[in-house]
């Protein structure tokens, strides 16, 4: 066996102390933080971040003093855009500590890659108390130059618990919380022609937070502004590169080719500090946790609960309910359900319990034609045949809601060359973005020929934001219970509209005009109907405050009913014709069902199979629904389940703190037996959607194919 060579004693003692010297010579001058949970570090001369680690798990998360990294700016220069300023070139003209939990940072006169010296002063100062570590930061700009981007804090070398340890990024959006691997695996998202090295990102706009997940722990990272005032971007960056595309694997091992290898974790803050101002960033809020994105979600929801205001729900949709999906009109003409036949599609509806119907292409153009316009379509019939057939269905039990869009403007219509075409968004060379439309019916549309093309409306603009109100108006005069605005969650490929004239100084970063505009609508709503529902496509948390009600169909992390099942209602679309999976999801995870035959174009009784499940679903859930429907959502958290079988379960907790447990058999033709355990359990009994009855059980269950069990607390 081959053996290291000793080294002699003498050579082995002065390798030590010149160790230890040069250790302590790298940490002399730095500053630190530390509580019970973390401690952090910065150098003294140059400001830059060189040490984090969370002392409860050991993890320590930048490692490497020599990596460390301070801030990164980009300042165009009017003859070159490429004009960074790198931090770790700066030397910090103070670095001093204010008192045991906070220090201050500040550089002035900072150098340019490519303009020279720059009359900027960047002050930060961090804070950490009670294991939460906060990044505060002010810039004054009294140069001649807009500062467009601002990446702080930064870290220079993120690291894994260990070298074998997984880790992966977690964030909000549409519903769900989507996973990404950042190690050992990287994947270059941006493209090799544009990036030196593998980069990935995560856009504020989709989530306030950012989870960096390892197993067993995480750190959590927190945008700490709802107002979302401008773009922040979590960046990952793999340095030097990846062993190989092909694997996408990051070397495992410190340098590489002589290269330090080492990932580059940055948040970037889209200010776009104009000339002679002085910009504060967004509260940057990091915190350790232990378990897996429960845990980390559980610091949002903490923070979440000093600011989100419980939006108005009608009391129809507090109760257990299901919808369906009815589309009259596409913009190629096809004209299929005229209002007057709308009465016979209701019959069938009330008939069978649904509570509501979403009714699309309704309004001038048809489904995604003619926008923003929500005035009624006249080959569809007239305003008083809508309006009283929608009297009509509500007053047998139907309640109408009419999808419209507010945030595009359909590029053929004379509407949007004469006026609308003012309040649309521009990009910095003054040209109109655009959206590209959606396909519908015919092979020419279907193969994209001939779609409606549309601008991105800037709902920044308060005379644009004044005309969609007055559309708005247009549905709250028809008499309809409420609204489904489709994609409220996003505007297209824009971020900023640099549009002039707009009632701002561009550029304006459009999200922030989403809560303004639904403050708007909902006071307009609130003077003719409290009690009109605000339903959306997918709109990210802080717009639940206004849409309760969110259109996303399953997915794969139910975070929504985790952060706030009481005042978050998901729709989930059902189109199977024996759609039992489907059905199984909406019981597991509390979704509202949505009845969707043929693609919401077709009558409810076309899939009585489907129908006749989803009734039986509903039936459980009401006859439960201290515990299905006004219980608590946890998940997965509280209970175990093993099985011989695909199986899926979750876990609602009641007012009173009992529990149920539902377990879905996923198998397409096999029984399956499940056996569910819960800590210090009660007299435990157990329901199907096929047998409701309650009967007594141990916790052992023979649940056949495609079916549902609840096992709940007495």
């Amino acid at each position: 066996m081959n053996q290291r060579p000793l080294l002699p004693a003498r050579i082995l003692t002065a390798a030590c102390l010149a160790a230890m010297l040069a250790v302590h010579a790298a940490f002399a001058s730095e500053v630190a933080l530390e509580d019970s949970t973390l401690q952090v570090a910065f150098d003294g001369n140059s400001g830059a971040l060189t040490r984090l680690e969370d002392k409860t798990t050991h993890w320590v998360m930048e490692r490497r003093p020599e990596l460390g990294i301070s801030f990164r700016m980009f300042a165009p220069l009017p003859d070159r855009r490429y004009n960074p300023i790198l931090g770790r070139k700066q030397h910090a003209d103070r670095v001093e500590k204010l008192s045991d939990h906070q220090v201050r940072l500040q550089w002035r006169n900072v150098v340019s890659e490519n303009g020279g010296v720059l009359p900027l002063t960047f002050t930060a100062t961090v804070t950490l108390t009670n294991g939460a570590l906060t990044f505060d930061g002010t810039l004054v700009n009294d140069s001649a130059l807009t500062v467009e981007t601002i990446d702080y804090p930064c870290f220079g070398d993120f690291n894994p618990p260990t070298r074998e340890t997984r880790m992966w990024t977690e964030h909000m959006w549409y519903g769900n919380l989507g996973a990404d691997e950042i190690y050992p695996s990287f994947n270059n998202e941006k493209g090799y022609w544009g990036v030196l090295y593998p980069t990935k990102t995560i856009d504020s706009k989709q989530t306030l937070f950012c989870l960096i997940q390892c197993p067993g722990e995480g750190l959590y990272v927190e945008m700490a502004d709802p107002t979302q005032w401008y773009l922040l971007e979590w960046s990952f960056e793999q340095h030097p590169g990846l062993v190989s595309p092909i694997s996408s694997r990051v070397p495992q091992r410190d340098q590489i080719s002589g290269h330090a290898v080492h990932l580059v974790f940055r948040t970037c803050h889209f200010i776009f500090a104009h000339p002679h101002s002085t910009v504060r960033l967004a509260p940057v809020v990091l915190r350790g946790y232990r378990g897996d994105w429960h845990a980390g979600v559980d610091l949002y929801k903490q923070w979440r609960a000093t600011w989100f205001k419980p939006p108005q729900i009608p009391g129809w949709v507090k109760q257990v309910h299901s919808w369906t999906m009815l589309r009259l009109n596409t913009p190629e003409q096809d004209y299929a359900i005229p209002y007057t036949n709308l009465a016979s599609y209701a019959r069938e509806w009330a008939a069978n319990g649904v509570r509501a119907v979403q009714l699309v292409g309704w309004n001038k153009g048809g489904q995604d034609g003619d926008d923003p316009s929500l005035s009624t379509d006249p080959h569809l019939g007239t305003w008083e045949q809508f309006h009283d057939a929608i009297a009509k269905m509500q007053a047998m039990g139907v309640q109408a809601i009419l999808f419209g869009k507010l945030n595009w403007a359909d590029l053929t219509t004379a509407w949007y060359s004469n006026e609308l075409y003012k309040y649309q968004c521009t990009d910095p060379y003054g040209i109109p973005y655009q959206q590209g439309g959606y396909s519908y019916d015919t092979p020419t549309q279907l193969a994209g020929i001939n779609n409606h093309r549309r601008a991105v409306m800037d709902v920044l603009d308060p005379e644009y934001r004044d005309i969609a109100t007055r559309e708005f108006q247009k549905i709250l005069a028809l008499g309809s219970a409420g609204w489904l605005w489709d994609e409220v969650c996003h505007h297209g490929p824009v971020e900023y509209s640099f549009a002039p004239d707009h009632g701002y100084i561009p550029p304006g970063y459009i999200y922030a005009g989403d809560l303004p505009l639904a403050r708007q609508l909902r006071a307009a709503a609130d003077k003719v109907s409290p009690g009109f529902l605000f339903a959306g496509e997918g709109p990210q948390d802080w717009l639940m405050q206004y849409y309760p009600v969110s259109e996303t169909g399953v997915q794969p992390v139910p975070v929504c009913q985790y952060i706030d099942s009481r005042h978050c209602f998901m729709l989930a679309g059902v189109s199977g014709f024996d759609d039992h999976q489907t059905l199984n999801r909406c019981l597991l995870d509390r979704y509202v069902i949505q009845y969707e035959p043929y693609y919401y174009k077709g009558r409810l009784t076309a899939f009585p199979l489907t129908l006749d499940y989803g009734k039986k679903i509903d039936a459980l859930r009401r006859r439960y629904s201290g515990y299905l429907w006004d219980g608590q959502f946890r998940d997965t958290l509280g209970a175990n389940v093993t099985a011989d079988g695909t199986h899926r379960y979750s876990v609602f907790v009641t007012a009173q703190g009992k529990r149920a447990v539902v377990v879905i058999n996923e198998e397409s033709n096999k029984a399956i037996t499940a056996r569910v355990a819960l800590p210090n359990p009660g007299r435990l009994i157990v329901a199907t959607p096929e047998d409701p009855g309650a009967r007594p059980t141990d916790g052992t269950l023979a649940i056949p194919a495609r079916s549902a069990a609840v096992v709940m607390e007495q």
